[in-house]
C-alpha cells in the first residue's frame, strides 16, 4: 500500500469513526469490539473518571487511543501543547485545562469530520484556550519553536513517513520543549505476514515501529533524553477473535508473536538552544 493510499485510508476509517460518534455510537478501532462497543485492550481504561468528568461525552465516545499522553506530558499552567492526530479532541481538551487560560492547547489533524466532531466538544465544554488545526502531521502547520509540549495518542504509527512526523515536532518545540506520545510499538523480531496480521487488529493499518528503530529515528531527528516504555504488553489470545475470524492459525502463529505488541510512553526533549559563549562561538 502506497503512502497516499494509506493515508486515504487513515482518513476513511477516521471519518466513519467520528460519523459514527455523531451518531450516537461509540466509536471502535478494528479489532474485535468489547461489551460496551470499545476496543479492548487498546483503548480500555485509559482515562479515569476524575480526568473525563466535565468533558462532553463525545470527546470521551471518540476515543481511539493506546493510552494517556496528558498525564504522561507533565503539562503546566501557561504552557502551549499541540496534539498530532487529535481526533474528536479530548486529549486536547484534557490538555487545556492542565495549562489554563494562560495556556494553549493545538489540536491538529486531517479529516473534516472528525474536526468537526472536536469543534463541537469544544464549544460544549466551554474551552477558549483550544484551537484545532486542519492539517497532516508530516507537514504541521505551525511556526519553528511554537510550542512546549508535543502529544500524540496511537497515530504516528499510522504514518507512511514517520521521519518527516518526527522532524517537525523538532522543529516546532521549543528549545527544551518536550515530546511526549502514546504509541503502539514492535518489541523485537516478527516474521512480517504474521505481524501484518496482528498490526491489522492493532489499529486497522498500524504500521509500528520496533521499539529500538523508534528511539534511533527520535535521536536522527535531533531529540535527547529519548526514552521508549513499553508499558501494557498484548498477546495472541487478546486479538484470537480478530485473528480466526480472518482465517489466521492463531496457536501456529502465537510463538513467534507473543508479547511482541505493546502501547508504549514514549518520551524525548528538544535540547536548549547553545548560549553563545565568546566573539569566535555561534549561538
Amino acid at each position: 500500500m502506497g503512502a497516499n493510499e494509506i493515508k486515504q485510508t487513515v482518513k476513511a476509517k477516521y471519518g466513519e469513526a467520528a460519523l459514527r460518534v455523531l451518531a450516537g455510537a461509540r466509536s471502535s478501532c478494528c479489532g474485535a469490539a468489547s461489551a460496551t462497543g470499545g476496543c479492548d485492550p487498546f483503548t480500555a481504561n485509559l482515562y479515569d473518571e476524575s480526568q473525563t468528568t466535565g468533558v462532553p461525552e463525545q470527546a470521551v465516545l471518540a476515543s481511539l487511543g493506546c493510552g494517556n499522553p496528558t498525564v504522561l506530558a507533565e503539562l503546566h499552567a501557561g504552557e502551549t501543547v499541540l496534539d498530532l492526530g487529535s481526533g474528536g479532541g479530548i486529549d486536547v481538551l484534557l490538555s487545556a485545562r492542565r495549562v489554563g487560560p494562560t495556556g494553549k492547547a493545538y489540536g491538529l489533524d486531517m479529516t473534516d469530520e472528525m474536526l468537526a466532531l472536536a469543534r463541537e466538544n469544544q464549544h460544549n465544554a466551554g474551552a477558549t484556550n483550544v484551537e484545532f488545526l486542519k492539517g497532516t502531521i508530516e507537514a504541521i502547520p505551525l511556526p519553528d519553536m511554537s510550542v512546549d509540549v508535543v502529544i500524540s495518542n496511537c497515530v504516528i504509527n499510522l504514518s507512511s513517513d514517520k521521519d518527516a512526523v518526527l522532524r517537525e515536532a523538532f522543529r516546532v518545540l521549543k528549545p527544551g520543549g518536550r515530546f511526549a506520545v502514546s504509541d503502539v510499538v514492535v518489541r523485537g523480531d516478527v516474521p512480517a505476514d504474521l505481524g501484518r496480521n496482528m498490526e491489522l487488529w492493532v489499529g486497522c493499518i498500524a504500521g509500528a515501529l520496533e521499539e529500538k528503530e523508534y528511539a534511533a529515528k527520535l535521536k536522527a531527528a535531533g531529540f535527547a533524553d529519548v526514552d521508549v516504555d513499553a508499558w501494557r504488553v498484548y498477546n495472541v489470545d487478546d486479538a484470537r477473535a480478530f485473528l480466526t475470524e480472518g482465517g489466521v492459525d492463531v496457536d501456529a502463529m502465537a510463538p513467534a508473536v507473543e508479547g511482541k505488541f505493546a502501547s508504549a510512553f514514549i518520551r524525548a526533549r528538544k535540547p536548549e538552544a547553545l548560549r553563545c559563549c565568546g566573539p569566535d562561538c555561534c549561538a
